[in-house]
């Protein structure tokens, strides 16, 4: 089982560990202004920091919206850069240990050594082992509507707590949440919301792979595939699960969610998925030749350097080779 988090938040805040919270935070981004900023003075202001963490006066700031739009519309909600440094110490410090090692294998999103390419590679070996086991068989693509809104803070914090009884971590991480008023909804720009994210769909995933025992079963966020045999099975199992997201997360299907014949294959993380093969989708290619132009600028412009821009491109598409081009 995994570890309950108790009286670690002193042990973890240190200075050197918000520190190493912050080199982290502006990884790639140091010629940005208000990084640039920070680092004049980035000693005060860790200790500034320190300081409110270790006596609870801590307050998480506001934010900025903006929007963009790839892979889709989406408003983001960006924190200021010392809460940023915060949520890093977070996750690193009591997050990711506690969680991550609770989620089924086949969720992908937001996990070291995990990724939307890998995600893909696991659909096509299920897609090959369930044509070599059955020949004809059927996929559910399954897509939750508005899921970053649509969390619910006060289960989400139920869920936490069940694994986190350190009082003073829980602090923090109310703090977090219910940084935004509203009382359902997590901020799409935050680290701790990619996690929080993870965690409150893992209630599903559980429910999916070991009270309904579905064997081909794939994540990526809210994105999700089932494999299998039998159509009127499939249509029974979807229906379970949209009632159990319904009642126990308060979240519902978008109308993308559908069952249909293996034979037309699937899209998923950006691939167009068959037994055979596994082709980038044109928005796909869209995206990544605009982000190779922005790339190049930012190298141009000293903004990162070209090791960070190939890390950031060949981490999702490795098999494409891609990185010749910077």
């Amino acid at each position: 089982m995994p570890k309950t988090i108790r009286n670690v938040y002193y042990k973890y805040l240190t200075f050197d560990r918000l520190m190493d919270a912050h080199k982290k935070s502006q990884s790639g981004k140091t010629t940005r202004k208000n990084i640039v900023r920070f680092n004049l003075k980035q000693e005060e202001y860790i200790m500034w920091l320190y300081e409110r963490l270790m006596t609870k006066t801590y307050k998480h700031g506001g934010y900025t919206s903006f929007y963009v739009t790839e892979p889709k519309l989406r408003k983001v909600e960006a924190s200021a850069y010392i809460d940023r440094v915060v949520h890093r110490w977070v996750v690193d410090s009591f997050l990711i240990d506690t969680f991550v090692s609770q989620f089924i294998d086949t969720s992908y999103a937001c996990i070291k050594n995990k990724g939307m390419h890998r995600a893909a590679l696991a659909v096509q070996q299920g897609m090959k082992k369930c044509k070599k086991k059955y020949g004809e068989y059927y996929i559910l693509k399954m897509d939750i509507a508005k899921y970053f809104a649509s969390i619910n803070k006060e289960k989400l914090y139920e869920i936490i707590e069940r694994k986190i009884k350190d009082e003073n971590v829980l602090w923090l991480l109310r703090e977090i949440i219910y940084s935004k008023r509203e009382e359902v909804g997590i901020p799409i720009g935050n680290l701790t919301s990619q996690i929080f994210a993870n965690v409150y769909y893992n209630e599903a995933d559980q429910y999916i792979k070991h009270k309904l025992k579905v064997k081909y079963y794939y994540r990526y966020m809210d994105d999700s595939i089932i494999l299998m045999q039998n159509k009127e099975e499939l249509k029974e199992i979807k229906s379970k699960i949209e009632k159990f997201i319904n009642e126990e997360l308060y979240l519902s299907f978008n109308s993308k969610t559908n069952i249909f014949k293996s034979k037309q294959g699937v899209n998923f993380c950006g691939y167009k998925i068959n037994e055979y093969r596994m082709k980038l989708r044109t928005k796909g290619k869209k995206r990544i030749k605009k982000n190779i132009k922005k790339l190049k600028l930012k190298i141009k412009n000293g903004e990162i350097t070209s090791k960070e821009a190939k890390k950031h491109l060949c981490g999702h598409f490795r098999i494409f080779k891609i990185c010749k081009y910077i």
